[in-house]
């Protein structure tokens, strides 16, 4: 246990000392912080006294020509109504002068009456993203229906009312709200994501450049590969936390800081209010999540020959953990995070601390089913940890060519 914390208090150390790690945090919270008080700087250099003349001089114009010029004014408040983001004009000249305006960039887009229901939009270069046609569809069918109505005999107050029925309605959940939670559970794994693959490649790398220098050979006589196996990956898991904790740390403290600039922004809301039991399950799969794939990277690392031969024998286990990335984020993008895939890749240990934590997090999930993920990822880390300090008893003394899995799984039989 004195050899565990000596290993465990040294290699923190080496982390928490590089230059590198403290570089990338610090630029990370610097950053985070920038983010979060970015509603407040935006709001310091809004003018908020300019007249409504301003903002209409500063919004794209929209030229609007009807079929009836007696009904230039009924349209021209119809589609300004519809149209916040645009100072709507209505025109009555001809075509080709709406052309040259609109090519000249005097003018975003016009729409041209040819009908009750009809019209054509004219616009230089239609957007991906323009969605005007959609609301001159919609605004124009509402209009249409109207009148129909006012013709079949209702007055106007009878045809408005039911053309703007207001229907009452009310949710209740049962279980969880998937909109409110996606966010942070993507936050959660993308950032197991984003660990696993930097601090598994260090570790891995550690091991393989003490390995070549020789320092290995030193250490694995005064030390039991254990506490060296342990102590390296505990010291990696405690310095991804600390990084972590620093960065969500920072942009919590700023957010409540910054809370009423943000104003009701549901996505942000969400984020930083996640409930107190899921935050420790998020702990809990995060950590043996970690821990487990730390061991992997730290084994594969010591049979190594070479330092330049690191990325070619860690591959494998990236790929694995890609695959298992990608299964649970295709899950919550469609929405069915109890698919029998995730089921299954919730009970395997290199899946389940993504794909269980997905389930809890966005579907309701039995808690002897947690339990049995939970006791699997337990008892598989502590294995692979026992496995990868024999893998790394044998490995570390094996020089020349990258040994094979047989040869390797037979050494550590023997050991």
């Amino acid at each position: 246990m004195k050899q565990f914390g000596k290993i465990l208090n040294f290699e923190l150390k080496y982390y928490l000392k590089n230059k590198v790690f403290v570089g990338v945090t610090i630029f990370l919270v610097l950053a985070i912080a920038v983010v979060m008080f970015f509603p407040r700087i935006t709001a310091m250099f809004e003018s908020g006294d300019g007249d409504a003349t301003d903002v209409a001089q500063n919004l794209p114009v929209m030229l609007v020509k009807a079929e009836d010029p007696s009904q230039a004014d009924m349209v021209e408040q119809a589609f300004s109504a519809a149209f916040s983001g645009y100072d709507v004009q209505v025109t009555v000249e001809e075509i080709s002068a709406i052309k040259e305006q609109i090519t000249t960039g005097k003018v975003e887009c016009a729409f041209v009456m040819t009908g009750p229901a009809s019209y054509t939009y004219y616009v230089d270069n239609l957007s991906m993203y323009d969605t005007n046609e959609a609301i001159a569809n919609e605004l124009l069918q509402q209009i249409y229906q109207m009148n129909a109505l006012i013709g079949s005999g209702m007055t106007p107050e009878q045809a408005g009312e039911v053309m703007n029925v207001q229907i009452t309605s009310k949710v209740e959940m049962l279980g969880k709200d998937q909109i409110q939670n996606f966010f942070y559970t993507y936050i959660m794994i993308f950032a197991l994501y984003m660990v696993i693959l930097l601090y598994g490649q260090m570790v891995a790398t550690n091991v393989a450049t003490e390995k070549s220098s020789r320092a290995m050979e030193v250490l694995i006589t005064s030390a039991k590969p254990t506490s060296m196996m342990f102590g390296k990956v505990l010291a990696s898991c405690i310095a991804g936390l600390v990084q972590l904790i620093a960065i969500f740390g920072t942009a919590l403290l700023f957010y409540n800081l910054n809370h009423s600039y943000w104003g009701d922004n549901a996505i942000v809301d969400s984020i930083f209010n996640i409930p107190p039991e899921l935050f420790v399950y998020m702990l809990v799969f995060f950590v043996l999540g970690f821990l487990i794939y730390a061991f992997l990277y730290g084994a594969v690392g010591s049979t190594a020959s070479k330092l330049e031969d690191i990325n070619t024998s860690v591959m494998p286990i990236t790929r694995l953990f890609i695959i298992a990335f990608f299964v649970v984020m295709f899950s919550m993008t469609s929405g069915n995070v109890d698919n029998a895939i995730i089921k299954v890749c919730s009970y395997i240990p290199f899946t389940s601390p993504m794909a269980m934590f997905t389930r809890i997090a966005m579907s309701t999930v039995p808690w002897y089913e947690i339990a049995i993920s939970i006791a699997i990822l337990v008892g598989s880390t502590v294995g692979v940890g026992f496995i990868a300090a024999k893998i790394y008893r044998v490995g570390v003394l094996l020089y020349g060519t990258t040994p094979k899995i047989g040869a390797i799984i037979k050494a550590v039989w023997k050991a």
